[in-house]
């Protein structure tokens, strides 16, 4: 047997309780959100910020991660199927998330929290946020490579994956019917995004890069979309619908943030850095 040939035979669930699963998918969301969490709290600590500021932050950006993601993979791949049965989008347990979705939906929960709790800037919340999302984004990459899924074309390169195509029928006992070896698609975002994670922690931490609003929010747009956009070559279509695209679908909406992202880059560098003061009676809340 050659390296060629790694033979994915990983059970998406770790354990069951009655009937329901635990997944290594679900694992890595609460993982992702607990350390970014953590990562965070550490900047509210530095910046002298006031506590009562975290916990919504938290909140905010769980329900917009969780709905925007939904209703992206809803709306973007599969319209016809979800507005034919509205009720299936409520079915998050069964799949189904787009990550662009996923960054509509915390632009949007980000407007609400900087108008009802913080009454800063929404970029001064972005380059918080974004700073430890690199690894958020890198754990779920990594629950998609569990759950055999979002995986590239074939290859004979030495490190393709075989995963299992038939998987709910494997998991019920039947022989599994494996793919050919193929670009682990998973595990390239995964790394991209653990190297943004680690810029914007280094810029964040090391070089103060929070003073320059919207430079460490638009260098990780520009970094884990351009991955993203390039990576997207290399895997198979969500959706039958792209087959006749020049690009599909995730690349054509990886664009808009690259350029955004080489927006804020270059609005940040135009302008002098910016500190606060959190002195005010209001801002100790």
């Amino acid at each position: 047997m050659t390296i060629a040939e790694i033979t994915w035979t990983v059970d998406p669930a770790i354990f069951s309780i009655g009937s329901k699963e635990i997944r290594w998918y679900g694992l890595a969301f609460i993982i992702g959100f607990a350390a970014g969490y953590k990562i965070v709290e550490r900047m509210w600590k530095r910046e002298g910020i006031p506590p009562g500021w975290l916990d919504p932050l938290l909140y905010y950006t769980a329900v917009g991660t969780i709905i925007g993601a939904r209703l992206g993979h809803c709306l973007f791949y599969e319209t016809g199927n979800y507005l034919a049965n509205p009720v299936e989008i409520l079915k998050v347990w069964e799949g189904g998330l787009a990550s662009h979705g996923g960054v509509l939906g915390i632009i949007i929960a980000i407007w609400f929290y900087s108008k009802y709790v913080s009454h800063r800037n929404m970029l001064w919340t972005f380059d918080k946020l974004v700073t430890p999302t690199g690894l958020v984004a890198a754990l779920i990459r990594l629950g998609n490579l569990m759950n055999h899924e979002i995986y590239g074309h074939p290859t004979d390169l030495p490190w393709g994956f075989r995963f299992i195509e038939n998987l709910h029928a494997w998991r019920q006992g039947a022989e599994p019917i494996f793919s050919a070896p193929s670009h682990p698609t998973q595990i390239y975002e995964a790394v991209c995004y653990l190297l943004t994670f680690a810029l914007c922690m280094w810029l964040y931490f090391k070089k103060d890069a929070w003073k320059k609003e919207g430079f460490i929010f638009g260098l990780f747009m520009i970094c884990i979309f351009t991955a993203r956009f390039f990576i997207e070559f290399l895997k198979n279509n969500q959706e039958d619908f792209e087959a006749d695209m020049m690009l599909n679908m995730g690349q054509w909406l990886s664009i808009p943030f690259v350029l955004a992202g080489i927006f804020f880059v270059w609005r940040a560098l135009k302008r002098k850095p910016i500190t606060y003061s959190y002195r005010n009676a209001k801002d100790r809340k």
